[in-house]
């Protein structure tokens, strides 16, 4: 189940404009085996020739499915159908329903009742900005809920346990409540991008109970790194906020951390000592930003590979900055700096900075001008 997420995680991994998700092309992308869609009446007994009385005497039941949709190996597809409301002879034995790209405005107590093996459901692009607290109660099951590119103000009640991948990014959600994701310690992805949330809307407590291991908060408000967030936390992607600097215990609850991105922000300091706190990162971006120098810090992160610090206001590179000095430690050559776009003269870095990358490729620093 972990390579689904991952795999996911790479065909929607950032708050993007609304593309349609195709159902079958994610099952087939993602292995999904969808149990008991095919005929579990196949007898070796039976034959063209000679056919039992079984046989004869109860054919297959005629399967129900919306109006409109197409219905497949327990796949129901309604979506660009105009839809203003769930519809209401959905198969109980479905186990992915896409209603994207409807106009839907609710989802009422019982739209989903039955459904108890429900594994996908995705509610994408529509006008959505209700669903009643006991919507999801019955969906035992249910591991994927897109609810992305919709006008819901917070986050759904109740929402199952099960839940491995929640993506509700470009809402109108400003407020996480206390104890949002409660007991949600399945989650393996939580997309909450292009949001108008700001710090003061993320209540104390709100992920108390939760474990996750991807979390992207991008394109919001967000003045500062919140402090509050799971610290089971393998990435974290807090790209095109507001963020300003990172204070000395920004990390200090994420030392499972191997991805970071701060990119696309108005950082100025990075403060001595706060990137001690995430010692197994592999790659930290920070381009695009105001630093006027290179973090501390960097050349004790043993397994750091990759640093993103171009369109900084970077001026000049120590020769410390990226490796260790003392020859009886150890770590990960770099596969990757980047440094271009940054006031830096490349001339004035001495060869010996870059000694403990693994290519001469492997650092950008120069800057690229385009022709006239």
């Amino acid at each position: 189940m972990k390579e689904l997420v991952l795999l996911s995680i790479l065909a929607l991994c950032s708050a993007k404009p609304y593309m349609p998700i195709r159902i079958m092309d994610f099952m087939k992308t993602n292995e999904i085996m969808l149990q008991d869609a095919g005929d579990d009446d196949d007898d070796d007994n039976n034959n063209s020739l000679f056919p039992t009385k079984r046989a004869r005497s109860t054919p297959p039941p005629f399967p129900t499915c919306p109006f409109g949709c197409h219905c497949t190996m327990k796949v129901v597809q309604c979506s660009d159908l105009g839809l203003t409301a769930v519809p209401k002879d959905i198969p109980a034995d479905s186990l992915m329903i896409d209603l994207q790209n409807n106009k839907i405005t609710e989802i009422k107590e019982n739209d989903f009742k039955g459904m108890n093996n429900l594994y996908a459901l995705f509610l994408i692009n529509n006008k959505i900005s209700k669903i009643h607290p006991k919507a999801f109660r019955h969906l035992n099951k249910l591991q994927l809920l897109y609810i992305s590119h919709n006008l819901l103000t917070q986050i759904p009640a109740n929402m199952p346990k099960t839940i491995l991948e929640l993506r509700i990014h470009d809402n109108k959600i400003s407020k996480v409540q206390k104890e949002a994701f409660k007991g949600m310690k399945s989650l393996h992805v939580l997309e909450m991008s292009a949001n108008p949330l700001e710090n003061s809307g993320i209540e104390l407590g709100a992920f108390d109970g939760m474990s996750s291991l991807f979390m992207r908060i991008a394109e919001t408000k967000l003045t500062a790194v919140p402090k509050d967030l799971p610290s089971s936390l393998h990435e974290l992607h807090l790209d095109y906020n507001k963020i300003g600097k990172v204070e000395l215990e920004d990390f200090i609850r994420y030392k499972d951390l191997q991805r970071l991105g701060l990119g696309y922000n108005q950082i100025k300091s990075v403060e001595n000592g706060s990137l001690a706190y995430i010692p197994n990162i592999r790659e930290l971006h920070l381009d695009n930003n105001k630093l006027k120098k290179v973090p501390a810090g960097l050349a004790s992160l043993k397994y750091l590979q990759v640093v993103y610090l171009h369109s900084n206001n970077i001026s000049g590179v120590g020769v410390n900055d990226f490796c260790p000095t003392g020859g009886r430690v150890k770590k990960s050559p770099y596969s990757g700096i980047s440094l271009f776009n940054n006031p830096v003269k490349y001339w004035d870095v001495l060869p010996a900075t870059f000694r403990c990358v693994s290519n001469r490729m492997g650092v950008q620093i120069w800057n690229f001008r385009k022709r006239k």
